[in-house]
């Protein structure tokens, strides 16, 4: 009787489009997707909604909205009391790209300013490069319409990991070869977890964590998240 309340809640589960989280025939899956999906399942959570939106959107509810659990998200300090952390699905690195028929001069982060860069609003990226002061961002909602722009001479810069490049190209036919890394980002590289929001109850977070944190002790998250690459 004691685990009712906690299981009768719906939880939303939501997302972003990535080479770990993507839709076929209308059901959201994904290396991610399925890491997520095992862990409320051992948790005993077994009513939940799985569901893809642009990442400003996804962001927006898990920020607001009781029982929301929103993954693929970069943890950082700004976010870190905005949020109820989960567990750590995989660590990422972010490279800026360009397209080799456009040299540029970049050697570093500054030189890097004098550029314009394809930004998704609300993503990690945006908020790392406007805190370090980039002011020439060009914001999309999704990231193929953000590497359109780099492809289409919009924007003269983008940050990807290589698997983001690597599906972006694929999604867009375009050769992959003709993309260029001109620097790493080395701080806004990090761990992307699954988070609840704030208004989530106790034992949903809990239980997840636990759940979670077994299935990583097991090697299952980096069996299932090493098939997608």
């Amino acid at each position: 009787a004691l685990l009712s309340p906690v299981a009768a809640q719906t939880i939303h589960v939501v997302t972003e489009q990535t080479p770990y989280t993507y839709v076929v025939d209308g059901k959201v899956v994904g290396s991610a997707t399925e890491v997520v999906e095992l862990s409320l399942q051992r948790a005993e959570l077994k009513d939940y909604r799985i569901a893809l939106y642009p990442w400003a959107h996804a962001y927006d509810l898990a920020l607001k909205t009781p029982n929301v659990l929103i993954y693929l998200i970069a943890r950082t300090a700004a976010r870190e009391n905005q949020f109820r952390w989960a567990g750590e699905i995989m660590k990422i690195q972010y490279h800026l790209y360009r397209l080799k028929q456009r040299p540029l001069a970049v050697t570093d982060l500054e030189s890097a300013k004098r550029f314009t860069i394809g930004v998704m609003r609300d993503d990690v990226r945006q908020q790392y490069l406007r805190a370090k002061g980039f002011d020439r961002l060009v914001v999309s909602a999704q990231s193929v319409d953000n590497f359109r722009k780099l492809l289409s001479g919009q924007v003269d810069l983008v940050p990807l990991t290589t698997d983001d490049a690597s599906s972006l190209c694929k999604e867009t036919r375009f050769d992959c070869t003709g993309l260029e890394r001109v620097m790493t980002l080395d701080e806004a590289s990090t761990g992307l977890y699954m988070a609840y929001s704030l208004a989530t109850p106790d034992a949903v977070v809990q239980r997840t964590q636990r759940a979670f944190d077994k299935l990583k002790a097991e090697g299952q998250v980096k069996r299932i998240m090493e098939r997608s690459q």
